[in-house]
């Protein structure tokens, strides 16, 4: 059997975590708190795993102020969400060619 490879970025269980909460909210943006928060992260694994997705363009980074308070958003790029797409896409062919034909 011939099975598909899936995106090696997003399979890591926390990038996919990072995509699937992203591609969930109205705008595909949410701040590091609120991803930090919803996914019951380190602030260090959190920011760890962010670099590699803004790395490969699947994400974007925004560092800026509300008030005087310092405020980072994190947007899921086309690339992105194009990229999280085809990997569920992917996983469903697999599940589906796993599946015995009745």
């Amino acid at each position: 059997m011939n099975l598909p490879d899936l995106d090696k970025i997003i399979h890591e269980r926390a990038r996919l975590r990072i995509l699937a909460s992203l591609s969930s909210q109205p705008a595909r943006t949410c701040t590091f708190t609120e991803l930090r928060d919803n996914l019951d992260m380190t602030a260090g694994n959190l920011s760890s795993q962010l670099s590699v997705l803004e790395s490969s363009g699947y994400i974007l980074i925004e560092k800026k102020f509300k008030g005087k308070k310092p405020l980072t958003e994190i947007k899921l790029t086309e690339l992105g969400n194009e990229a999280f797409r085809n990997y569920l896409e992917t996983l469903d062919s697999m599940i589906a060619a796993l599946k015995p034909h009745t």
